[in-house]
């Protein structure tokens, strides 16, 4: 099978990188006054996972992206 057919994004991520995600989601589920079991809180944690696998890491970048104010 072709290597093209997988990317870096289709890599599991790493305990550490899990740790940056869900610090972010936290994060912002209390800034945005958001119950972190509502459908809301699901999709804003699927934002930070895909903006991180698409390379962006910074926590300060993802809380931003993903829809947090600026501090």
């Amino acid at each position: 099978m072709s290597d093209k057919l997988f990317s870096t994004r289709d890599e599991p991520l790493a305990s550490a990188d899990l740790d940056v995600c869900r610090r972010v989601h936290e994060a912002l589920c209390i800034e945005l006054d958001i119950d972190r079991g509502s459908e809301k809180a699901e999709k804003i944690g699927a934002l930070i996972i895909e903006l991180y696998r698409q390379g962006v890491h910074d926590e300060h970048q993802l809380h931003l992206m993903a829809g947090g104010r600026h501090a």
